[in-house]
């Protein structure tokens, strides 16, 4: 007989629950949040689990690995959809969710979640790590600009790196504002070396990448939008088709079709936020920046004349998904197209 199991996973304790095939209640307990005890449980139980469900979340990817490394069946399923199905229990509670779970495993209704290999964790490490930095810097130079115009102090417009000796600049000769804003400095100062060295290693590793040289071909594609995709997307093959990367990063818009309504809204922005992020900056620069006619630039200018600029960026972002998950796929570099001849 086959048996299912559903954790219910908080930062210290586990919430096991396991059912068999008809749905009968066969074991609950409340183990450490540790794999060894968890597949210690389960196998001092002589269970033959046919699927073990855990929610998506912070600690998801390390329990997911490791009882996977047991021979465990062990699937991720998708948080918010897990959600909704629980949300009918009266009462919510760890042991009622390890139920919930339990029973979803067992009627199979559930939607699962990739889980990322371990290269794809640590680029993505990489890239979050740069961007905080990156935001925290951001964060301190509109602090001291705000803080300084109520002095009369204007930074104005600087060039790269001269930032800090612009602001000391101003303040020299004022001790009450020298003795606060150094502190500010040193730490900005401290965070761009370590956001160079983040940087670095950035460019190092797509340097070195043969698939981030062969996204980078495509326009508006820099180093930073290349290492990214291939950080989320992780294993191409897990799209079945091509187009259903732009729906996957929310750049699809919602619909509601029920009766006599039926309604296109906004994009649904579920996904990957860094991503559809990276996406959007690159459509921008492919739009604004980008010099050389290529038949997806002119495509896009086409839905800017008719429907906006906003909506043609969002329309070549999902367009620019589908393009580069299909380079990856095929192994070739973006194509260009021909420009079409000048009308007579």
């Amino acid at each position: 007989m086959d048996h299912f199991v559903g954790l219910d996973v908080s930062m210290r304790e586990t919430s096991v629950c396991v059912v068999d095939e008809t749905g009968k209640l066969l074991k609950e307990a409340k183990v450490p949040t540790e794999p060894e005890a968890i597949a210690s449980l389960l196998a001092k139980g002589g269970y033959a689990c046919k699927r073990v469900g855990l929610e998506a979340g912070p600690m998801s990817q390390w329990l997911y690995a490791e009882l996977a490394a047991t021979g465990l069946p062990v699937i991720c399923v998708e948080a918010q959809h897990m959600r909704s199905a629980l949300a009918a229990q009266r009462n919510k509670t760890d042991r009622n969710d390890a139920r919930g779970i339990a029973q979803m495993m067992r009627v199979g209704l559930y939607r699962p979640v990739h889980i990322k290999t371990l290269e794809s964790q640590e680029r993505r490490l990489l890239l979050t790590a740069r961007k905080l930095l990156q935001a925290k810097m951001l964060d301190i130079e509109a602090d001291l600009r705000g803080t300084l115009k109520n002095f009369g102090l204007r930074v104005g417009v600087v060039r790269q790196g001269g930032f800090r000796a612009r602001v000391r600049e101003l303040i020299d000769g004022r001790e009450s504002l020298l003795a606060v804003m150094s502190a500010l400095l040193a730490a900005h100062e401290a965070m761009q070396t370590q956001y160079n060295v983040l940087h670095k290693r950035l460019l190092d590793l797509v340097r070195d990448d043969p698939l981030c040289r062969r996204l980078m071909t495509a326009p508006g594609i820099g180093p930073v939008i290349a290492l990214t995709f291939q950080a989320t997307v992780d294993v191409p093959t897990r799209f079945p088709k091509s187009r259903l990367v732009g729906a996957h990063f929310g750049l699809t818009p919602k619909r509601y079709a029920s009766g006599e309504t039926d309604h296109s809204g906004r994009v649904s922005k579920c996904g990957d936020a860094m991503m559809r992020t990276a996406l959007f900056e690159g459509a921008q620069a492919l739009l604004v920046c980008t010099k050389k006619w290529c038949s997806l630039k002119a495509w896009g200018m086409a839905i800017a004349r008719r429907r906006g600029t906003k909506r043609a960026i969002v329309a070549v972002a999902r367009k620019l998904a589908v393009i580069l998950h299909r380079m990856w796929l095929d192994g070739t570099e973006f194509r260009w197209g021909k420009e079409a001849p000048a009308a007579a």
